[in-house]
């Protein structure tokens, strides 16, 4: 049995609330050994306090040295098996910008980049352009044209877009959706070719290697976005809702459309349209008597490792922090503060390193730990934990699972 048909069986309704909030890549490493990481440079005394009064661990996200994307990140937070549901990036984000996948189509996330004189990368993510520079290149995008397929360009945000293919004609119900990214994840060489992982992929692959030769010829005379990658290709996922295998009614307070569609894929409402954790905030109080649970989300904590900035990272964990007392007047019966996997500035990346955890609630069994960090979570009562099963000892701790068995 699984553990969704078991949470089906055992689910109990009552009025209890659940927060998850979720600073995206925030496990870190120290500069130096022996130093402190981000978190544990912070200055988090509302973190602290509730450590104090709950319990913590360090959470894997898919498995021991896995470094995990921030779909399957999110989707062990949110208690589906990441290796069983796996959902692409170009799905996460088309549905969170409010495109209608239908069966059939392709989404890839795309991101503009800068290239050289050689057509070599000089910047990933086009100096992180600005949504307001990028949309009209995005919508200048739609003039690729290519036989027997129709192409949607869509903004997202700053360097980000999306692409769906459809296929039409002789490649209608013929698109895989098995094509590796082009983003080399380094700079100085250039973008990849969109390459088939399997023969059912192929169209999709060839399709992707016109569009992007087309769409270079559209942007060359850009200073910043004159070229694109792609990742994340992706169908139309299949997940169950936490209605149907939690009983909850949930609702997600996300700034950036990925987070947005991978909430909305597991049955999640979106709330607002905050910019902001301060307005995040608001949109939480606005909403309170209307749901069960909360998904929360906060990016920078993960922009800024990427960035291999640690002092912005850690600027960005005590913004985190900071809002936590507003969470916590509302009076959840669960409050859970994690991220999705780590995110070292020293890496630059995102990292295979367990994150903290800390899981506070009326009747939770404390474990003596007295600050949230790394090295301190190792220590906590939750141990080293997959991901996926945060989500039943969030409904535990609310009240919200029946016994099993006689």
């Amino acid at each position: 049995m699984d553990t969704h048909a078991l949470t089906r069986q055992l689910f109990v309704k009552n009025d209890s609330k659940i927060v998850m909030f979720v600073a995206d890549g925030l496990g870190g490493l120290p500069q130096q050994p022996g130093g402190l990481t981000e978190l544990e440079t912070a200055k988090t005394p509302n973190l602290d306090k509730l450590v104090r009064e709950g319990v913590c661990g360090s959470s894997i996200p898919v498995a021991p040295g896995i470094a995990p994307g921030s779909g399957p990140g999110h989707l062990g937070l949110f208690g589906y098996d990441p290796i069983t549901y796996l959902i692409g990036r170009g799905a996460l984000e088309a549905t969170g910008i409010g495109f209608k996948l239908e069966e059939g189509d392709v989404a890839i996330r795309a991101n503009f980049c800068t290239l050289d004189a050689a057509g070599k990368i000089s910047d990933r993510r086009a100096g992180r352009i600005a949504s307001e520079e990028s949309a009209p290149l995005a919508i200048k995008l739609r003039e690729v044209k290519i036989p027997d397929v129709q192409i949607f360009v869509e903004p997202v945000k700053e360097h980000r877009f999306v692409v769906v293919l459809r296929g039409t004609g002789a490649n209608k119900g013929k698109l895989g959706d098995f094509v590796h990214d082009t983003d080399p994840q380094v700079t100085g060489v250039p973008p990849l070719d969109p390459v088939a992982g399997n023969p059912e992929s192929e169209a999709t692959a060839k399709i992707l290697k016109e569009f992007v030769r087309q769409a270079q010829e559209l942007l060359k005379a850009e200073k910043k976005a004159n070229g694109c990658t792609l990742r994340g290709v992706a169908s139309k996922p299949s997940i169950p809702s936490y209605e149907d295998v939690y009983g909850l009614r949930a609702a997600a307070i996300a700034v950036y459309p990925m987070y947005k569609g991978l909430a909305q894929l597991v049955g999640m409402d979106i709330l607002g349209h905050a910019k902001t954790l301060d307005e995040q905030m608001e949109v939480l109080k606005e909403n309170w008597d209307k749901y069960d649970f909360f998904f929360i989300h906060f990016k920078y904590t993960d922009s800024t490792g990427e960035d291999g900035n640690f002092d912005a990272k850690v600027k960005r964990t005590e913004e985190f922090d900071a809002a936590v007392p507003k969470i916590m007047a509302l009076k959840p019966d669960v409050f859970i503060a994690t991220g999705d996997h780590s995110t070292p500035s020293m890496l630059a990346s995102h990292s295979w390193h367990p994150v903290p955890t800390l899981l506070w609630a009326k009747n939770c069994r404390t474990d003596g730990v007295e600050q949230f960090g790394e090295r301190d979570c190792l220590r906590g009562g939750l141990g080293q934990f997959e991901a996926k099963h945060l989500m039943t000892l969030a409904l535990a701790n609310a009240g919200r699972l029946g016994k099993y068995g006689a």
